[in-house]
């Protein structure tokens, strides 16, 4: 059975672990709003990717009503 000898020191431990963490979402400005959004995702605050319309916000529907 596979178990080690000696006790792993904390620091061996800790260099084993550090590219184990969390990483920041890449987050860019909207061109379209100004807002902070995903980068390659459709912008929450006004519906826009690439340029374009993608997605009609509530705001829109209620208005057209």
């Amino acid at each position: 059975m596979a178990v080690p000898q000696r006790r792993t020191s904390k620091t061996r431990k800790r260099k084993r672990r550090t590219h184990f963490k969390l990483s920041v979402p890449g987050m860019v400005v909207c061109p379209n709003c100004g807002e902070m959004k995903l980068a390659h995702r459709v912008c929450k605050a006004c519906g826009f990717y690439n340029g374009r319309s993608v997605v009609e916000q509530k705001d829109d529907l209620e208005d057209a009503e």
